[in-house]
């Protein structure tokens, strides 16, 4: 039974540190609370960037920009500290083994200034995080706890273009979490999908979405 206000378990939900239970009632009340479910998307791309920092070079004003944000940050009970970077960071080790194996094209989205994101619950327990860079026109895919998909199968991930689908890479059928980066330019993509495919990928969708995720605003 949950005696903590869930206003303060943004965190612990973001990193998948509460039981079946507790992530249960706090997905009730996640539903019905936009300032919770801002603060766990923010959470989320804050951890995945932190996981990324063996393989992203700091910039230079990292330093002082997470020092500005701590005298920016609002001063509420420990809920508001969860979509604060310096407070991720006191967690980032929780965090760490989900996402230090991201490396390549999309440390770049999830260490961009501009980078956005959104979380969404997908089938059976998993979460995905789409993390987009308007300035740089990229986005990448973070997910964990993805199931296994089927025997020569494959998930493709695509751009949802005002209702047509256009192909935007493959995850590895072999991990649960891992983080994609998007083939090609966001442009006017309004989300994304994620469909099951034979292996190699597919010119068209040949499946119903077993997911579908808006892009942050």
């Amino acid at each position: 039974m949950i005696t903590a206000d869930p206003h303060t378990l943004t965190g612990a939900y973001a990193l998948h540190a509460l039981d079946a239970h507790e992530r249960e009632v706090f997905e009730l009340h996640l539903a019905d609370c936009a300032a919770c479910d801002l603060e766990v998307a923010d959470f989320a791309a804050a951890a995945a960037r932190l996981g990324l920092a063996a393989s992203v070079p700091p910039r230079s004003v990292v330093r002082e920009e997470v020092l500005r944000r701590i005298k920016a940050v609002r001063q509420e009970p420990a809920r508001a500290t969860a979509a604060c970077p310096a407070a991720a960071a006191v967690l980032g080790g929780t965090a760490e083994w989900q996402y230090t194996q991201s490396t390549g094209a999309p440390a770049a989205v999830l260490a961009a200034p501009d980078a956005k994101a959104r979380t969404s619950p997908l089938a059976g327990g998993a979460r995905g995080t789409v993390v987009v860079s308007a300035r740089l026109d990229e986005a990448v895919f973070v997910t964990s706890g993805m199931a296994e998909p089927p025997s020569g199968m494959v998930y493709q991930l695509w751009f949802d273009d005002g209702g047509r689908m256009r192909p935007a890479g493959l995850m590895d059928p072999n991990r649960s979490s891992q983080a994609v980066s998007l083939t090609g330019a966001v442009g006017g993509a309004s989300g994304i999908g994620i469909t099951v495919e034979p292996t190699g990928g597919s010119d068209e969708p040949s499946s119903d979405p077993v997911a579908v995720m808006r892009l942050p605003a």
